[in-house]
């Protein structure tokens, strides 16, 4: 049943606190509302003033991404090494006393720049807290990276001969990647998807050290897709996302980048307006450190305007059977975004919108298609067979379609 009350539910609100020149202290920013404690060095402070943290495209400082994963998070800008303070020492002071800090006995670092890395690696044995670090830097100046005893994570830009890895050191080049500030939002060098790798490596490397923070991350997909299909509620989905998540339906180009968009696409396409007898049936699941992928059969009637799977089609009543795939990325306790797949040939198929031939409308190599003789050739698509091969592997002889051959027209 539908919700008819559509008033958004509250979201975290970000704590800040000032503790000395270039020292911010954040409380997490997640549903559970603690964390244990994460020490974040940038070269620009991600708090745009004393109640509001920096977002500018669905892209997060670092100071509200780490707390969105829900860590309490300590910001040092360079200004807080500035006359030879020692600003790791203060970080690790205000953690011990953070309410919201839990445990308090392990805390990470991230260096998002050599310079700071380098001043601040030689405090960082002073502290038996601080159970371990990540660094960005640019492979070039990999020699120049101050060394440490605490387990280390190296995240260098270009390309490095063999990067190393140890108990307590791991290194991870990125060919691509012409900058340390890859890892930098608001840069030009800024790049979205080897930042989203190198993120993921972070949490694999300081959770199980930090113990935690620990989710069951197949609880909070579940609890989202209830309120979606189930309760069929746009206020209780959108309260189980970040502040700025997105869902991204790859063959149609539809869902919503930004809360403002997806709340709008949930209430006009999606969750009101789907055919009551949908079904998921799930074929396999894969859990990582941040994120949920599933293999699924999508099962409804058409009997209602799907204009987010097949845009401009009207109902046609007929059965669907479409396997799916879903990446689903989740920050902390929240989902963050929805990479969605499936074939769309199948879903054409299936409503009988596909013919079994279509024209060739170019020369063929050899000339096959000469003398105007007109060729056409079979298109590599099948109906419910591909849902039934999904489910079961057995289900449809392999390999059929490899013996396709063109043919001439009305043969």
């Amino acid at each position: 049943m539908a919700d008819a009350d559509q008033t958004p539910l509250p979201l975290p609100v970000p704590s800040l606190a000032r503790l000395a020149p270039g020292v911010i202290l954040s409380q997490p920013l997640s549903r559970k509302g603690s964390g244990p404690g994460l020490i974040v060095l940038v070269t620009q402070s991600g708090a745009t003033n004393d109640t509001t943290l920096r977002i500018e495209n669905g892209v997060p400082s670092p100071l509200m991404k780490w707390g969105e994963e829900s860590y309490t998070v300590v910001e040092l800008l360079e200004e807080a090494f500035l006359e030879g303070k020692d600003p790791i020492s203060l970080a690790v002071s205000e953690l011990s006393k953070a309410d919201k800090c839990e445990p308090k006995n392990a805390i990470g670092v991230i260096a998002y720049d050599l310079k700071l890395w380098n001043r601040a690696a030689p405090y960082l044995t002073s502290h038996s807290s601080i159970v371990g670090a990540v660094v960005y830097a640019n492979a070039a100046e990999h020699h120049k990276l101050a060394i440490t005893s605490v387990p280390v994570l190296q995240h260098m830009a270009g390309k490095m001969r063999k990067p190393p890895r140890t108990e307590t050191r791991v290194v991870h080049d990125y060919p691509s990647a012409k900058s340390h500030l890859f890892a930098t939002p608001f840069q030009l060098e800024f790049d979205y998807n080897i930042e989203s790798v190198s993120h993921t490596r972070n949490l694999s490397f300081l959770k199980p050290r930090m113990n935690g923070p620990w989710f069951d991350l197949e609880a909070i997909w579940d609890e989202h897709t209830y309120w979606e299909f189930e309760d069929r509620s746009v206020p209780k989905t959108m309260a189980t996302m970040v502040q700025e998540p997105y869902v991204n339906h790859v063959p149609t180009l539809t869902g919503g980048i930004g809360r403002e968009a997806l709340t709008d696409f949930y209430t006009n396409h999606f969750i009101y307006s789907n055919p009551t007898d949908i079904e998921q049936e799930l074929i396999s699941r894969s859990i990582g450190i941040d994120r949920v992928i599933d293999e699924f059969i999508f099962k409804c009637t058409h009997n209602a305007p799907l204009d987010w799977l097949i845009p401009g089609i009207p109902p046609t009543g007929r059965k669907l059977e479409i396997p799916f795939m879903a990446v689903v990325n989740i920050r902390g306790d929240r989902l963050y975004h929805e990479h969605i797949f499936w074939d769309q040939g199948t879903v054409l198929a299936q409503l009988g919108l596909l013919p079994e031939y279509l024209p060739i409308p170019y020369a063929l190599p050899g000339g096959q298609n000469q003398d105007g003789k007109k060729l056409e050739y079979r298109l590599p698509i099948t109906g419910a067979e591909t849902a039934q091969k999904y489910r079961n592997k057995d289900a449809v002889t392999s390999n059929t379609m490899i013996g396709f051959q063109v043919r001439e027209e009305n043969a």
